[in-house]
């Protein structure tokens, strides 16, 4: 009898031993619970304010600006820049003196020239290369152009003269700008060409041989450019010749050598017009 006794008493027990551990399992879990719901909240409470209060914060309010923005200061500045020059040269020449020229950054180069108001440019290579693939200039020009400038390209237009007749090829809007491709033909053989055409004046006897000077000479010369002699050469390479660049017409030019015009920036454009505008040009004197 009495071990039936113990056996329900020893039953009853383990019955209750496990009923306190599920008790105390289900009170742990429900406290892990609410205490979880309240950090959740405690942590939303601080951090969800501070983030949308940064994005708000006015140092971080600002907008994207597009790179026509950046174009936009780059075009104000230019402007600026051969305004703030105390000489700014009327015909600039460039000299392309190594061996792969590159269009875009050429083109770059006489936009730079009519953004900050110079009226003539020169492109000029001994190899011809630029002579040959003239179409190719023109368009790359016209097409940094519309980039480099944007709306006010409408401002800076370009004319580009033609070898055979020296009128414009192509033209947008009024010229402000005139763009011409030399090569070394326009050199040394526009000399001769000259001389030949003056001994065709004295044999016909519209000029006697005693009228030939500098004067003489210099008017047959620029009759055949239909462009001012350059104030500025602006040679880029090596190389320290200019290559049969138009010897008669740079005999007054101030001649600036730059390393390279490959991948070129504004700011060394610009440095060699500052150096230009301080430099003192005594014409020979």
């Amino acid at each position: 009898m009495m071990a039936v006794v113990y056996e329900f008493v020893w039953r009853m027990l383990h019955a209750l031993l496990h009923l306190q551990r599920t008790i105390l399992s289900w009170f742990r879990i429900s406290i892990w619970n609410w205490n979880w719901r309240l950090w959740r909240r405690a942590v939303a409470a601080v951090l969800v304010p501070a983030v949308f209060g940064f994005q708000n914060h006015p140092h971080n309010n600002k907008k994207l600006v597009p790179g026509g923005g950046k174009k936009s200061c780059g075009r104000v500045r230019w402007k600026s820049d051969g305004k703030s020059l105390e000489k700014l040269p009327l015909h600039v020449g460039l000299l392309i003196a190594e061996e792969e020229p590159r269009y875009t950054d050429i083109a770059n180069l006489v936009v730079w020239c009519m953004a900050v108001g110079i009226s003539y440019v020169s492109v000029y290579d001994n190899q011809g290369i630029f002579r040959r693939n003239n179409s190719r200039l023109m368009d790359e020009i016209l097409k940094q152009q519309q980039e480099l400038l944007g709306l006010d390209s409408l401002k800076y237009s370009v004319e580009f003269l033609n070898k055979s007749n020296e009128k414009p090829e192509q033209q947008v809007l009024s010229c402000q700008a005139t763009v011409k491709v030399l090569s070394p033909d326009d050199g040394k053989p526009s000399i001769v060409k000259a001389a030949q055409k003056f001994c065709q004046l004295v044999e016909h006897q519209q000029q006697r041989s005693t009228d030939l000077d500098v004067n003489m000479l210099d008017s047959l010369l620029r009759g055949t450019k239909g462009m001012p002699d350059p104030d500025l050469v602006m040679k880029f390479g090596t190389v320290d010749s200019t290559l049969g660049f138009l010897p008669w017409h740079i005999r007054l030019a101030e001649i600036i050598s730059l390393p390279s015009h490959i991948n070129i920036k504004y700011e060394d454009f610009f440095s060699a017009l500052k150096c230009y505008a301080g430099c003192e040009q005594r014409l020979g004197k």
